[in-house]
């Protein structure tokens, strides 16, 4: 294993969320500690209301914890503001959520040039087109969203996710609006791309299956971790 393997790239401390209901306060996540480090695949799962999403958004900087600290890579995003931790996402963040994303104003090909050429990126259509054709939409690059099926958009989504070569690859249940066969397409296609990337993979879904091709598993149980474990079936296979 590489010394960049070793490096915890993402960190939470004593992680806690808290909002006001009708009712009074409610903790959605309490006391979580949690480290990942580069080139890890995680999965973590849990029931509907388990606070998976949650910890997802939290560990990205989409939102801020009422409680503890994040850090994603050397950056503490307790530090900084909405605007800050955009810049971070965008130096080190990919994102693919199961409802794709897209901008439906645009086509496949401009859909994933876009984080690119907020990059400032040189040659932002050529690279674009080169992952249209990786994620097999080479055919496809004109159309818009709605012209495109469910797996066609999630596709789409990849390459947009990847354009950027991000450190970090954060996945919200990516298979949950796809059939079976089309949802392990895209799995197979997610994984695949993480692998020759390098990337940090972190992979929110109730999916056991999905979650047991990660080569570890946090489990969430009504907002704490009750389980965090490596995959023996995967160990030493990175």
């Amino acid at each position: 294993m590489t010394d960049t393997q070793h490096t915890t790239l993402i960190a939470a401390r004593n992680l806690g969320k808290r909002v006001e209901t009708a009712a009074g306060p409610l903790d959605i996540l309490t006391g979580i500690d949690l480290e990942i480090r580069a080139q890890e695949a995680v999965s973590i799962v849990g029931v509907s209301g388990s606070g998976k999403s949650t910890v997802l958004g939290l560990l990205a900087g989409l939102d801020l914890p009422s409680s503890g600290e994040v850090f994603l890579s050397h950056y503490r995003l307790n530090d900084l503001d909405e605007d800050g931790r955009a810049r971070v996402r965008g130096e080190l963040v990919g994102f693919v959520f199961q409802s794709f994303q897209l901008l439906p104003g645009l086509t496949a090909l401009e859909n994933v040039m876009l984080p690119l050429e907020l990059l400032g990126a040189q040659t932002p259509r050529d690279h674009a087109t080169e992952l249209l054709d990786r994620v097999g939409l080479a055919a496809r690059v004109t159309h818009y969203p709605k012209q495109l099926s469910g797996g066609e958009q999630q596709r789409v989504a990849i390459a947009r996710a990847f354009a950027t070569e991000p450190a970090i690859l954060f996945a919200d249940e990516p298979t949950g609006n796809l059939d079976n066969v089309t949802g392990e397409r895209i799995i197979d296609l997610l994984f695949r791309l993480n692998r020759d990337n390098g990337t940090t993979l972190v992979l929110v879904t109730h999916d056991e299956h999905v979650a047991g091709r990660c080569e570890r598993l946090v489990r969430l149980e009504a907002g704490r971790i009750i389980e965090d474990e490596h995959n023996p079936s995967l160990r030493g296979t990175k």
